[in-house]
């Protein structure tokens, strides 16, 4: 079977528009790359260390309630205790939350580990698109350390945005601080793609390189943080426990696969760029 994108037609789409020769490169670059692939690890692990961190946070608040049983009635009576898996333990039985040591050390390491191994995956998947031979790539040591520099950096970069991008869905502020709050959320996730772009790839490339696929990753991350706080909220507030467990996995899923399909698809726009015609 010929190749769809020597297809009489697609070819002379090429020849006569940069703009379409640069999306069938696209395309098929997305298969070749296996960048589909690299995207579903990438939300896999990312996955993996979801809950670990729950667990830390839980075991966090159970020495918090421990102390100071007076901010046990405020949770309760807060919209906290709606959030699935841990808002129902904590509504239904605080006395139950007690710190561990040894559980939040046990948390923190697997969070640790599955961020590592889901950075490993995301270096390897910027290799893979910008077509870095085998012997040229980092060290297992070498990545490693990378990934541990990275979970920090976007780590707290996403705690930013997601302040942002919470006080844009879910506050009453004029329609000029939102506007501002948004700009604000574009700029900081297209700053950290665009870092993570020159940073983990092994090819060095500037930052005009890097900067159209950034700048489009980092719109559209602004737009599924936005639309996620909105959406998973009003689940989370009409949801009865059993239900909204089950939808807050389904909607986290989706949330780590298209952030990772988006990060990834904006390198492979700077691959192709910038836009020329098929000869």
């Amino acid at each position: 079977m010929a190749d769809w994108t020597t297809n009489g037609k697609v070819m002379a789409l090429r020849r006569r528009s940069k703009a379409a020769n640069t999306l069938v490169l696209a395309i098929e670059n997305f298969r070749t790359h296996r960048t589909g692939r690299n995207a579903a690890l990438v939300a896999h692990y990312g996955f993996l260390s979801v809950f670990p961190l729950l667990l830390v946070f839980t075991t966090i608040l159970g020495f918090v309630l421990q102390s100071r049983p007076h901010f046990r009635d405020q949770i309760i009576n807060s919209a906290f205790n709606r959030i699935p898996i841990i808002g129902e333990k904590v509504g239904s039985q605080p006395q139950e939350l007690k710190g561990n040591v040894l559980v939040l050390i046990f948390g923190l390491m697997i969070a640790l580990w599955a961020g590592m191994r889901a950075f490993n995956v995301l270096q390897s998947a910027l290799d893979d698109i910008a077509e870095v031979a085998m012997p040229r790539r980092r060290s297992l040591l070498q990545t490693r350390v990378r990934s541990l520099l990275g979970i920090a950096f976007v780590g707290g970069a996403q705690i930013a945005t997601a302040i942002l991008t919470s006080l844009v869905a879910v506050s009453g502020v004029q329609v000029l601080t939102r506007v501002l709050l948004v700009i604000g959320a574009v700029v900081v996730n297209t700053a950290v793609i665009a870092a993570v772009f020159r940073w983990l790839c092994v090819q060095h490339r500037g930052w005009r390189q890097v900067a159209p696929g950034a700048i489009a990753a980092g719109v559209a991350f602004a737009t599924l943080q936005i639309a996620g706080t909105v959406v998973v909220g009003r689940a989370i507030a009409n949801a009865s426990s059993i239900y909204g467990t089950f939808a807050s996995v389904i909607a986290l899923l989706t949330w780590l696969s298209l952030h990772a399909i988006v990060a990834l698809v904006g390198a492979e726009i700077n691959h192709v760029l910038p836009a020329r015609r098929h000869k």
